[in-house]
């Protein structure tokens, strides 16, 4: 099979992908080589996968180790948890912030310790929070345990009260909500996603059957591997989506919101060619 699509993807954004997919658990890393040998599947070369790991590690996101004298990495400890609360986010067959009602996120940072600021505006920009004001952030109220935990773990909860509740003022929510996000830009992504994917799942279905497990049941080895230069791209695309929408209610949303087709075609394609992916993926890891 040929003519993968194509998005704009980073090395960097690729080999954190691959460290979820891959190597989230204690004791798993991955060889430099097998980056290398993945990563040049999907057309990078050898040169800019090692300034991107050199990059991550710099950022502290991964860690070197050494097994056998061979150079390898693995997550920095804490990181997998991060990964396994996205996970829900992701991979959810349906939005996480349908709740009625809403919370109202108030903060307060010193001058001082603006970083930190700047730290907590992407925390909650990152729970699919609107900008209202300065210093007042809003999202469905379903939001709230996952928001508060991860501020906690951060720190960052001495900084902010969390008030929930209704709009009850005259006007359209509708109209709110459109100055609150910037739902249109987020649309335009979603369209973008789909131009790429949007005849995904009759591509694959045409390639492989719908039933997963026999389609793995049957692969061959050039199958996984184009399985996989497919899904990496993809699911490094799809992932950022999470963190940026809100999922409101669709009477909130503009007219003809691309939202719930993009996450329908993703999780559908995921569904038939993840374990493909993985297989490959695996393979190559059990035999560095």
């Amino acid at each position: 099979m040929t003519g993968h699509p194509q998005p704009s993807v980073r090395h960097q954004q690729l080999i954190i992908t691959l460290f979820g997919l891959y190597s989230r658990d204690p004791g798993r890393a991955v060889p430099v080589s097998v980056l290398i040998e993945m990563l040049g599947s999907l057309g990078y070369d050898a040169p800019g996968v090692r300034s991107s790991v050199s990059r991550l590690k710099a950022k502290g996101v991964l860690r070197s180790v050494k097994s056998n004298n061979v150079a390898q990495y693995t997550l920095e400890e804490g990181l997998a948890d991060v990964f396994r609360e996205g996970d829900d986010r992701i991979f959810s067959p349906v939005g996480a912030n349908l709740g009625d009602g809403w919370i109202l996120a108030i903060f307060s940072v010193p001058e001082s310790l603006r970083s930190r600021r700047h730290t907590l505006r992407t925390e909650l920009l990152n729970f699919g929070f609107g900008f209202i004001s300065s210093g007042v952030w809003i999202a469905p109220v379903s939001v709230l345990d996952r928001v508060r935990s991860r501020l906690v773990a951060l720190k960052l909860d001495q900084f902010v009260d969390f008030f929930s509740g209704d709009y009850v003022a005259d006007g359209s929510m509708r109209e709110k909500v459109a100055q609150w996000w910037d739902l249109t830009h987020l649309d335009e992504q979603f369209g973008e996603f789909l131009e790429f994917y949007g005849d995904a799942v009759n591509h694959w279905t045409a390639l492989v059957g719908s039933d997963p497990g026999l389609a793995l049941e049957e692969s061959t080895p050039e199958l996984r591997l184009e399985a996989f230069k497919y899904y990496i791209p993809m699911l490094t695309l799809w992932r950022r989506f999470p963190y940026k929408d809100p999922n409101l209610r669709s009477e909130l949303l503009p007219e003809g919101w691309k939202g719930a087709a993009a996450r329908e075609t993703f999780l559908a394609v995921h569904k038939l060619i993840a374990p493909l992916a993985d297989a490959h993926a695996k393979t190559l890891l059990t035999l560095a």
